[in-house]
């Protein structure tokens, strides 16, 4: 099945105002189907097209870009492999998991000068320091990213399209749901649930079983876990992966690298964070020092949250030790009976969406007394502006990290919101109340 995503759209718009001028970049995550939506992109779009699975291609296929002194030869040998036709502006060549074939990567330069095909590639892990540092990047080269189904998306492969709309025009007119709003959050917690990997998507359409979702997420973190076991054999990515639930739900003020992998130097703090970074699975939070406009000038690298990417994913790692049935947060998030020491799953869902929406992630804390913090969850700059961001998966009437941070910075806020599971409302000053599942449209 190939769902339908937004990105599709982005491809488009490449293929129309480049018109073969410049390669298309789209990296992400692994299983988030980069793959699937670039080949349906080819088939709908182009007379015939070639697909380079640098994962499994053969070796000669990989040494045609070793030496690029003779292209319609390469051409030639590709379309004698592949068995398919290329016509000229009308056909498209994918390099896919491209990371695994850096050559191919710094041919797209002369490729795309060449003129005669257009060139998208695909990958992760791209810009981790064995891929490139032999090469060239090339500089005809476009980039996007991709990340797990988003909402909307979800209710796409659900075969709904009512529901993100409802939910926008509410949002555009600042209007509370009232009766409708305790099926929407219900529909929401379930792709809280099931998450937004394509995978575990198809599992709950074909089975509608949580067994079955659990299954092909546990499928896909096992992969993920040999990817990172490959980049650092010694096993500290993986335990820093492993052990954001568990960070999170201690509610610290930032990610304790200690905690997990004991005193380790600044440079391998610095080296083994890139790395996650780079490999899309996570969404790194930085704290600023400075709330205002231009926040990664004032982020200190050195004090970070982690997130997952995908939600689901996050359910699932959250009681990775224990099997499905022992896994209390699908029963308790389904039946809206969260307890408030799950409420870290609330706060990676609206890191999820924020950063899908095309935010880089930013929070704020500063000292209440001797022993405690202040914190604002997520800080979006929006013109010249900030918009803080508190995030709540219960009770809502006290927020003091808000309030005092919106008299501290008054001048340099324009909106400010409370992320909870209730309907929406406004607040005073410029505050508003709005339900998880409109976090995206902020």
């Amino acid at each position: 099945m190939v769902f339908k995503r937004k990105i599709y759209d982005k491809i488009l718009q490449w293929k129309r105002e480049n018109n073969g001028k410049t390669a298309l970049l789209i990296e992400g995550a692994r299983r988030i189907g980069k793959s699937t939506i670039v080949e349906e992109f080819a088939k709908n779009e182009y007379k015939s097209y070639i697909l380079i699975d640098f994962n499994k291609t053969s070796e000669e296929v990989k040494k045609l870009f070793d030496n690029l002194m003779d292209l319609d030869y390469i051409f030639l040998f590709l379309q004698t492999v592949y068995k398919i036709k290329l016509e000229e502006r009308n056909s498209l060549i994918i390099f896919d998991e491209v990371q695994k074939c850096p050559n191919a990567r710094q041919a797209i330069k002369y490729l795309v000068q060449d003129g005669r095909y257009d060139y998208i590639e695909t990958g992760s892990l791209i810009s981790i320091k064995k891929n490139v540092e032999t090469i060239t990047i090339p500089s005809e080269e476009d980039r996007i990213s991709m990340y797990p189904m988003d909402y909307e998306e979800f209710c796409w492969a659900l075969d709904d399209n009512m529901t993100f709309p409802f939910i926008k025009k509410y949002w555009e007119d600042k209007k509370p749901l009232d009766d409708m709003h305790r099926e929407m959050m219900r529909r929401f917690r379930l792709y809280m649930l099931v998450g937004g990997m394509p995978q575990a998507i198809l599992a709950y359409l074909e089975t509608n079983n949580f067994n079955e979702v659990d299954i092909a997420k546990r499928r896909i973190l096992k992969l993920y876990e040999e990817d990172l076991q490959k980049i650092d054999p010694s096993g500290k990515l993986s335990m820093m992966f492993n052990s954001i639930p568990g960070m999170l739900a201690k509610n610290d003020r930032r990610y304790i690298t200690s905690k997990v992998l004991g005193n380790i130097n600044e440079e391998l703090q610095d080296d083994l964070l890139q790395k996650l970074d780079e490999s899309k699975i996570v969404n790194v939070a930085y704290h600023t020092s400075d709330p205002n406009v231009g926040m990664s000038l004032t982020k200190d690298k050195n004090i970070f949250k982690l997130f997952l990417c995908d939600t689901g994913l996050f359910v699932t790692l959250a009681f990775y030790d224990k099997n499905y049935t022992e896994n209390v947060i699908y029963q308790k998030l389904l039946s809206d009976k969260l307890s408030v020491n799950l409420g870290y799953i609330f706060e990676n869902i609206v890191a999820q969406q924020l950063v899908s929406s095309g935010n880089k992630l930013f929070y704020h804390t500063w000292k209440r007394d001797e022993k405690h913090y202040y914190e604002i969850d997520f800080l979006l700059s929006k013109g010249n502006k900030i918009c803080p961001i508190e995030v709540k998966s219960s009770g809502y009437k006290t927020h003091a990290s808000l309030d005092v941070f919106r008299q501290k910075y008054s001048q340099r806020i324009s909106n400010s919101f409370l992320v909870y599971s209730k309907d929406f409302q406004k607040g005073d000053n410029e505050l508003m109340y709005i339900p998880t599942y409109m976090v995206s449209l902020l």
